[in-house]
């Protein structure tokens, strides 16, 4: 069985309990194309068994790889059952539901479609050294894309078939990959990006996972990571 006319949410979890429930049941509310699959990245509380009791299906990792191995096996479940469409969104109720459809709507001129936070709409703010690094970067990305991005580390992003099979193939797992590694990559290999503007929520319980600390060091570690992206050897190219 296939299902290249509906669309897949994928959502990242690790140790969110306490969030992913509202998320699912937001999720399956917006619209009924959209299946829902939460990957439970290695999680030590009972994210699992909550995300499933809200009508997910759980692809549950036995040890924690981190947000891009898990959305690179959530884009490898995408594949395999001939999704068209795949998106995705926190667990941590930061990507609003009904959003999704104004994202998706995204890729009926591109391949990959960005949920842009800074792009005139709602209220998000970030500041300090992890504001500069992000408006650097998209400067840098925007080049690579040929088109003007503000926002290249936000994970509430949709992709079409051949986006899917391009993360297959290459999705990094380490800091900052998930975005923006990926994201430089897919668009060595010849696919398209543009950004639609949404307005991000308050994380609804707990803490993110970058503090205080992880806000100074942002600067330095997003620097090595778009240089990493920048001369990474493409991994695929687009066929014709």
């Amino acid at each position: 069985m296939t299902f290249s006319d509906r669309t897949l949410v994928l959502v990242p979890a690790w140790n969110e309990s306490r969030n992913v429930g509202t998320t699912v049941r937001e999720i399956r509310a917006a619209s009924a194309d959209y299946d829902v699959v939460v990957i439970d990245d290695g999680s030590v509380d009972d994210t699992a068994d909550v995300a499933r009791s809200a009508g997910a299906t759980v692809l549950s990792l036995p040890f924690n790889l981190g947000v891009g191995g898990a959305m690179r096996t959530g884009f490898t479940y995408a594949q395999r059952r001939g999704y068209g469409r795949a998106i995705q969104v926190d667990a941590d109720g930061q990507h609003n539901p009904a959003d999704i459809a104004a994202v998706l709507g995204g890729l009926e001129h591109a391949d990959i479609s960005i949920g842009a936070r800074f792009a005139d709409t709602g209220d998000y703010e970030v500041r300090g050294p992890r504001r500069w690094a992000m408006v650097v970067l998209a400067k840098f990305v925007s080049r690579v894309a040929r088109t003007r991005l503000t926002d290249v580390t936000s994970g509430f992003r949709a992709a079409n078939a051949a986006a899917i099979a391009q993360y297959v193939s290459y999705y990094p797992a380490e800091y900052l990959g998930d975005t923006l590694d990926s994201l430089v990559a897919a668009l060595h290999s010849g696919l398209t990006v543009t950004q639609v503007p949404v307005a991000m929520r308050a994380r609804q319980h707990g803490t993110p996972s970058q503090g205080a600390w992880g806000s100074t060091v942002y600067l330095l570690r997003s620097a090595f990571a778009l240089a990493l992206a920048l001369t990474r050897t493409p991994r695929k190219e687009r066929s014709a």
